[in-house]
């Protein structure tokens, strides 16, 4: 598993999809597939999509804050 960052390649909106998708070894589409099946169910998932596009990093500024 590789860390939680949005890469500059392959992104639509956030990246947050593509990350979670480099995370878990899945295609990118599937896991956006997988988050709008989830907006039709009751929740705050598009709240937490904004969260996670604010706190997951960029992955050029990780690798330039990168040790």
């Amino acid at each position: 598993m590789s860390r939680l960052v949005r890469p500059t390649h392959g992104r639509m909106i956030g990246g947050v999809c593509a990350a979670l998708a480099r995370r878990f070894g899945t295609s990118a589409t599937t896991m956006r597939v997988i988050f709008l099946v989830s907006c039709l169910l009751p929740g705050p998932q598009f709240l937490l999509y904004l969260a996670l596009w604010i706190l997951f990093p960029s992955e050029e500024k990780a690798a330039r804050t990168a040790w």
